[in-house]
């Protein structure tokens, strides 16, 4: 994470996006967090691409008009914890030997540029210890963080334009995991998949902390656009079919008789199944997960956990709009042999078994795991 100030105020959650953007803030009330306000606006294409904002004023001017629009309580707080693209960041653990705090700076800034492929000039870099299940290591091991000064300057440039103070801005891997990990440690390696519009990203959390994380191409847009262009259907169509249907593999649709309107008659194919439309993009799907995991499971080399397969992938849990995609789960873990589920935005928020609030439907926080994690931030950091 990259702090700009040194205090904790009042803050929300900002998801930041190629097309959306996401709010969140939580309260803590008698020693328990509630969701007190949210809300989503569209980013017109065009305005961030590839997570480059390309056009500060126009993301400005949409953070400003949403903020009236919030449901719930009013934004009372400018305090900000934004997110920054994942595709543009550089994440790796690394290991020193132990130091005093002021020449562990100095040497992981010296260290960092044997891994980060830019001018260490040009990046913001962060780091932190990452705290090891065995006390007797002779050395840190050291989660560092970096982002180009071109990538991240601009979202400051437009947070603040909008009115806004941004307390941090944070890689969106740190948000999820935060989100999705039960008291933020796990004992094994666990893959967390966040299924957006226009990307994917996996990240991988072990014992306390982020050790991997890489995106893909492949998206939840992807699966609705290939559905409008082989059934030449509209783009609301083709979503309104995918999240009615999905991979339902007990289904074989006639989409003559689920399309309303003559309009349609002549150009669907009879007897067409939805799952032979969304074969492709899966199975592509699949392939880069399972290459990822072995690439993890293969490379990293320096886990210190209670035993030595603790680096091995042992569950997947899934998040974003994408997360949403019925049959997906299961087709996932049958093809990849784990465990696959939905992950759970309330984990760190609500007492169990709780995952949803009446405001905010379980489906629907699935697209908000990012907004609430770094909605979570300061009560976690106030808590350690």
């Amino acid at each position: 994470m990259l702090n700009f100030l040194s205090i904790e105020p009042d803050t929300f959650g900002l998801d930041i996006s190629d097309l959306s953007l996401k709010f969140a803030k939580l309260r803590k009330r008698r020693g328990a967090l509630s969701l007190v306000s949210f809300g989503e606006a569209l980013v017109p294409s065009g305005i961030i691409q590839n997570g480059e904002l390309r056009n500060a004023d126009a993301l400005a001017n949409i953070i400003k008009e949403a903020l009236p629009k919030i449901r719930g309580e009013r934004l009372r707080t400018r305090y900000v914890v934004a997110s920054l693209p994942e595709e543009k960041s550089f994440l790796q653990v690394i290991q020193l030997p132990k130091m005093p705090e002021e020449q562990l700076k100095s040497s992981i800034r010296f260290e960092a540029e044997n891994y980060i492929p830019l001018p260490i000039e040009d990046v913001y870099i962060d780091f932190h210890i990452i705290q090891p299940f065995r006390n007797h290591l002779d050395h840190f091991d050291i989660l560092i963080a970096a982002l180009p000064k071109t990538v991240v300057d601009p979202y400051v440039e437009s947070i603040k334009k909008a009115g806004l103070i941004p307390l941090a801005l944070e890689i969106e891997s740190q948000a999820v995991s935060r989100a999705l990990v039960k008291n933020e440690i796990s004992p094994f390696s666990v893959l967390l998949i966040d299924l957006g519009a226009t990307r994917t990203s996996f990240i991988v959390f072990s014992g306390y902390s982020l050790r991997f994380t890489s995106s893909i191409s492949v998206s939840a847009n992807d699966l609705t656009g290939s559905i409008s262009k082989v059934m030449n259907v509209s783009i609301e169509e083709a979503e309104n079919l995918k999240q009615k249907y999905g991979l339902d593999i007990s289904k074989k649709i006639n989409f003559r008789k689920n399309l309303q309107g003559p309009s349609f008659q002549k150009e669907i194919v009879e007897d067409k199944a939805l799952l032979d439309v969304l074969t492709p993009p899966i199975i592509e799907l699949i392939k880069q997960i399972k290459k990822y995991i072995d690439y993890y499971q293969t490379h990293i080399g320096h886990e210190h956990f209670t035993d030595q397969n603790s680096k091995s992938i042992k569950e997947i849990l899934l998040c974003g709009g994408g997360a949403n995609l019925k049959g997906l789960t299961d087709i996932l873990s049958l093809e990849l042999q784990l465990p696959v589920s939905t992950g759970n935005p309330w984990v760190n928020i609500l007492p169990q078994p709780l995952k949803e609030v009446p405001e905010l439907p379980y489906d629907k926080s699935l697209s908000y795991v990012t907004a609430l994690g770094l909605a979570l931030r300061s009560f976690r950091s106030k808590n350690d």
